[in-house]
């Protein structure tokens, strides 16, 4: 991994658990993430935090997110931290990298930019450079293009997509650690999105990042 390394020290792969799918109206209740450094032995993982995160007054966990994630509202009762807890933690690991790496990033970046705009300091964000892998994936590999299947699609170990954040950061930290290893131009696509024409470019968009229509021609990377 010296290509994605030789620019970028520390590499926050991070995901989130959230209550729905719309970052205006719905909450963060897991946020995850490992710190990713080359050493002289390879790629190591280290400084993980895994965080519960109370909800607003008169919210509860869907019964739908419990049967996804396994969270129970009791879960969140019992071990959540504050939302202005969460927000000084999660804004601390953000400034001690140099990239923010996630799988399908454009989603769980939303989510933290509405965290820390209302309970923190969103300027964190600000300056850094960011990767999505789902991107990397859909260029690479045929749909289907959940993080199972990237798992699957790289035959990775020892890892899983349970839809528990803390698993599938660890997850996502091994795949881009595998993609670096079949084709070092994971570099090429920091602060470059793919989305689906269909749809158009995602709502809110960041405006540190470029968006691309993406379609699945592996001879064409979405870069070029």
């Amino acid at each position: 991994m010296e290509n994605i390394f030789s620019k970028y020290n520390k590499i926050l792969v991070f995901d989130t658990e959230t209550t729905g799918i719309s970052c205006k109206y719905h909450e963060i209740i897991q946020f995850s993430s490992v710190m990713a450094e080359m050493t002289e032995y390879g790629m190591v993982v280290s400084d993980s935090l895994d965080l519960l995160i109370t909800l607003s007054p008169g919210k509860t966990v869907p019964p739908e997110i419990t049967k996804l994630t396994g969270i129970t509202q009791q879960d969140i009762d019992a071990r959540g931290v504050s939302k202005e807890e969460a927000a000084r933690a999660i804004a601390a690991r953000i400034q001690a990298c140099d990239l923010l790496a996630a799988y399908n990033a454009q989603f769980d970046l939303t989510f933290l930019f509405y965290l820390l705009s209302a309970h923190g300091d969103f300027s964190c964000l600000a300056g850094k450079d960011k990767l999505d892998l789902l991107t990397v994936y859909k260029d690479r590999r045929p749909y289907p293009h959940r993080l199972c299947n990237a798992i699957e699609g790289y035959g990775l170990t020892g890892v899983s997509n349970s839809h528990q954040a803390q698993d599938d950061a660890l997850a996502a930290a091994r795949l881009m650690e595998a993609m670096e290893q079949e084709k070092q131009d994971l570099i090429s696509y920091v602060n470059l999105f793919g989305y689906n024409p269909k749809y158009g470019v995602p709502r809110p968009p960041i405006r540190s990042i470029t968006y691309k229509p993406q379609y699945y021609n592996p001879a064409a990377p979405l870069y070029l």
